[in-house]
């Protein structure tokens, strides 16, 4: 009996000393998991308020408020109220990451305004398409076809055409100019994150922004009727190639899951755009408005975890879910700050003015009528259209720059461009745009290898644009723009 317990108690040692060896190997490994994953920079810009550069979750709680919604797995995310620009919560929001494109809303911002009217033609040259990068979401445009201006700006907004931002680029004067003019734009809405190398987004050395920045140039471009309404579309016809005397059109879809819902992934109750992204090394970004009760609320997530499936939109729908619960129950955490021309430099600037840090912050013929929705789905806020009033009504009171503006949304339902021949989309007022040199015959675009073909606008184009929309879903690798 004696030698059998001393066997056991030796073989029960072993099993404890085995379980102790293999726990701390276990944690090692996850810590060793952990500290792959990129950290926000330990010096952040502190534009918008104090509270903005810390890193980490920015919540001032009230009396009554929700908790912020658990496991957020975005790097950086914002919740902001349209109207009066109080930043109810974030996380890292001036960490300067890739954008993918969201960097569109600022292309738009910068572009839409000096490209008018929207019924303007142009005829597509091959040095047009040169420089889209391989694998970039392509809405379908093809060489010697013309198209409206309209439809361009359908195909930027709904299907994340590179093809279809290299185009406007080339009509607004090459894209040398046009990532100058975005940049500049970019500085004057104080977007200081944002360095532009490329007007559509796709993944390139140096060029980043954040989620702030990203909040800052939807708020101002939601000023405008015609980003309004082309961000809100959910599906439009786009012209196709002309056989004969007929052209041809397919339809494309926004590629906003808010918007049009997927599969594990419902329209948001109230949304009114904005835009979607992915690249591979920005994963995916989102920005998004919504209105709710007379409330509007923006916001936006960068990089969220790639585990789960459109996890960047479940993520923006829950914080917008808080936003709303949570509105006049939590103090502000910062401010969006008005454009440069208009800053009294008072109060809300912060001492952030100047960006923070520096590179090593981030890692690395006429268009068909877009389509209605049926009446029953306008309850569900499929593509609410808000009817802005048009321009910043700026009170300038004791030094202190004030921001009164409502955003009456008058119905909910889905709405669509104006068509090209007839009242087109017009530019209302609005912050101050940076001159550009359309047409200037001395900014024509850089002689860049020529990138993907853009495919035969027809049956197997659509079936082409959708698998790269649905790549978005799938968290695709390689350097291709998937939004």
């Amino acid at each position: 009996m004696p030698a059998l317990k001393k066997i056991a108690s030796t073989v029960i040692s072993a099993a404890l000393l085995s379980s102790l060896a293999l726990t701390p190997a276990h944690a090692a490994d996850k810590d060793k998991k952990d500290d792959k994953q990129p950290k926000p920079p330990s010096t952040m810009s502190s534009l918008g308020g104090e509270q903005l550069a810390k890193t980490g979750a920015q919540v001032n709680l009230g009396p009554g408020a929700p908790v912020l919604p658990k496991k957020l797995s975005g790097r950086s995310w914002v919740v902001a109220d349209a109207e009066s620009g109080d930043i109810l919560a974030a996380h890292n929001a001036h960490w300067r990451l890739p954008p993918a494109s969201t960097l569109k809303m600022l292309f738009a911002d910068t572009v839409l305004p000096k490209l008018q009217p929207p019924s303007l033609t142009h005829k597509v040259e091959e040095k047009d398409l040169a420089g889209v990068g391989e694998g970039s979401s392509l809405v379908g445009i093809k060489e010697d076809q013309t198209y409206t201006v309209h439809d361009l700006w359908l195909g930027v907004f709904l299907r994340s055409g590179n093809d279809a931002v290299h185009v406007l680029s080339e009509m607004y004067g090459g894209i040398p100019a046009t990532v100058a003019a975005m940049q500049e734009h970019a500085e004057e809405l104080q977007a200081l994150d944002t360095t532009v190398v490329s007007p559509d987004g796709y993944d390139a050395p140096g060029q980043v922004s954040s989620a702030y920045d990203l909040t800052l140039i939807a708020r101002s471009g939601m000023q405008k009727k015609d980003f309004r309404e082309y961000a809100a579309t959910a599906s439009a016809d786009f012209p196709g190639e002309k056989k004969g005397k007929k052209r041809e059109s397919f339809e494309i879809q926004n590629t906003n899951r808010l918007i049009t819902g997927d599969i594990g992934v419902d329209p948001y109750k109230g949304i009114a755009g904005v835009k979607n992204g992915y690249t591979t090394h920005a994963g995916n970004t989102f920005t998004g408005v919504a209105e709710r009760n007379g409330r509007v609320l923006l916001v936006t997530v960068m990089n969220p975890s790639a585990e789960e499936s459109h996890a960047v939109y479940k993520e923006a729908a829950h914080l917008l879910d808080w936003g709303f619960a949570a509105s006049g129950k939590v103090t502000p955490v910062g401010q969006l700050v008005p454009p440069k021309s208009l800053d009294t430099g008072a109060v809300i600037g912060g001492k952030g003015a100047e960006p923070a840090g520096g590179a090593g912050q981030g890692s690395g013929g006429r268009p068909k009528a877009a389509h209605a929705a049926a009446a029953g789905q306008s309850s569900g806020g499929v593509g609410i259209a808000l009817a802005i009033i048009g321009g910043l009504l700026v009170f300038l009171a004791a030094g202190v720059f004030l921001v009164n503006r409502r955003w009456p949304v008058p119905g909910l339902s889905r709405h669509s461009p104006a068509t090209a021949d007839g009242a087109g989309p017009t530019t209302p007022a609005g912050t101050a745009e940076p001159a550009g040199p359309a047409g200037s015959a001395d900014a024509a675009g850089p002689a860049e290898p020529a990138g993907a073909a853009a495919p035969n606008a027809s049956a197997e184009t659509k079936a082409s644009v959708e698998t790269e929309a649905s790549a978005e879903a799938t968290e695709a690798t390689g350097p291709a723009e998937k939004s």
